[in-house]
């Protein structure tokens, strides 16, 4: 298996991080900006990035959409279908049919 090599990056914010693709995502700005409550601090960066991209910031925005929906947002995958329906659940909500 080969390994990518990693290059040394700053942010606008001056943290230095290394990365291998050509996401220009810094890792220490999205840990100081991971919510610490609410369903999004249940996701994985990519995951909640997918969501407030497409303007969904509440359990009730979410509920409009379907699983096949959320599905196709790019940064969303299946594994984390069950926190949001977790979620959605404990306020009495689900997703759309």
């Amino acid at each position: 298996m080969a390994t990518s090599e990693k290059d040394l990056r700053t942010c606008n914010n001056g943290h230095n991080y290394y990365k291998s693709s050509d996401c220009p995502t810094c890792p220490s700005c999205e840990q100081e900006r991971k919510p610490n409550h609410g369903f999004l601090s249940l996701l994985s960066a990519p995951a909640r990035r997918a969501l407030e991209n497409n303007g969904i910031t509440s359990l009730q925005k979410l509920s409009k959409y379907s699983e096949k929906d959320i599905l196709q947002f790019h940064g969303l995958g299946p594994a984390s279908l069950p926190k949001l329906r977790s979620a959605l659940q404990e306020n009495g909500l689900s997703f759309r049919s």
